[in-house]
C-alpha cells in the first residue's frame, strides 16, 4: 500500500477553464528521474482519493510542479481544481514511470511526442542537463486541440530559454513544435498526420525518423498512444519491453487519458 506524505500547495495557475498547474513542497527524502510520476490525494470523507500525475519540475529543483486537466465530475480532478495556496494535499512517497532516459538505447536525436497533459513529464525531461550531453537534438513536439491549450508548455519552454543552467543547451538544441487540431494555426494537425506527411520535418528542417540514430517518448492520451505504437512500430523501432530494458521507444502507460 502506498505511504503519502502531506504537502503544502505553494501556487496555483489556471491557464484555461480546462487545465491548471500547481506546486506544492517537497520532501527533502524525496529522489525522483526525471518523467516519473507519483499519486497524488485529496483526503475525502474519510478516505483517500488519488491519481497518478507526472512531475513537471525536474528533480535538482526544490519544489514539486503539476499540470492538470479539469474533469468537472471526475472523483479527485473535480476538487483538486479548486485548491489553492496554503492548501494541503497528499503525495505518495514512491515516485515510477517508464518515461526515463535510462531506457533509451544511445542515439542522435531525441523526439519526445504528446498530447495535452502528456506534455507534464516532457517539461521535466527537457530539464535535465543529460538530455543534452546524451542527444545533439532534442525535438518536442506538443499537441492540443487548441491554441490557448498550448499555453502551459508555451511558458515552460519560453522560461528553460532563460535559465542560466541548461539555457544555452536548450536554445541550441531543443527544437519545439506546437501543433492544434481543431482552429487555424502555423502547425495544424494530428501529430501522426504531420509526421506521415513529411510537414513535421520540412517545417523543422530536420531529417526523417530513423531508428538507427533517433529515439523517442510518447506520452498522451490512448488513442494517440496506439496510432503512435503502430507507426514506429512500421518503421522499424522497438519499444522498451519495460523498467530497466533499454528500448528505442519509451510509451507512458500509466494513463488512461491526457
Amino acid at each position: 500500500m502506498a505511504t503519502y506524505v502531506p504537502a503544502r500547495v505553494t501556487n496555483v495557475h489556471h491557464w484555461s477553464d480546462k487545465l491548471f498547474s500547481f506546486t506544492t513542497t517537497r520532501e527533502p527524502s524525496l529522489r525522483f528521474e526525471n518523467g516519473q510520476f507519483i499519486m497524488v490525494a485529496l483526503e475525502v470523507d474519510g478516505r483517500k482519493l488519488a491519481r497518478a500525475y507526472s512531475i513537471a519540475s525536474a528533480n535538482y529543483e526544490e519544489e514539486l510542479e503539476f499540470y492538470s486537466i479539469k474533469v468537472p465530475n471526475g472523483p479527485l480532478t473535480s476538487r483538486l481544481q479548486n485548491i489553492r495556496e496554503g492548501d494541503t494535499i497528499l503525495l505518495s512517497s514512491k515516485p515510477t514511470g517508464t518515461l526515463v532516459l535510462r531506457d533509451l538505447r544511445p542515439g542522435r536525436r531525441l523526439f519526445l511526442l504528446a498530447t495535452g497533459t502528456g506534455f507534464a513529464p516532457f517539461a521535466s525531461v527537457i530539464k535535465d542537463p543529460d538530455v543534452y550531453e546524451r542527444f545533439e537534438k532534442v525535438i518536442l513536439v506538443r499537441g492540443a486541440r487548441q491554441v490557448r491549450d498550448l499555453a502551459y508548455g508555451d511558458s515552460v519552454v519560453a522560461r528553460l530559454g532563460q535559465d542560466e543552467l541548461i539555457g544555452n543547451f536548450v536554445r541550441s538544441r531543443l527544437f519545439d513544435y506546437p501543433c492544434v487540431t481543431r482552429e487555424p494555426f502555423h502547425h495544424t494537425g494530428r501529430i501522426t498526420t504531420l509526421i506521415e506527411s513529411g510537414q513535421l520535418y520540412g517545417d523543422l528542417g530536420i531529417e526523417r525518423l530513423d531508428p538507427a540514430f533517433d529515439r523517442v517518448m510518447i506520452c498522451g492520451g490512448m488513442g494517440m498512444l496506439k496510432d503512435l505504437r503502430a507507426l514506429l512500430d512500421r518503421k522499424g523501432f522497438q519499444i522498451s519491453p519495460g523498467i530497466g530494458e533499454p528500448g528505442d521507444y519509451l510509451v507512458e502507460r500509466a494513463f488512461v487519458d491526457s
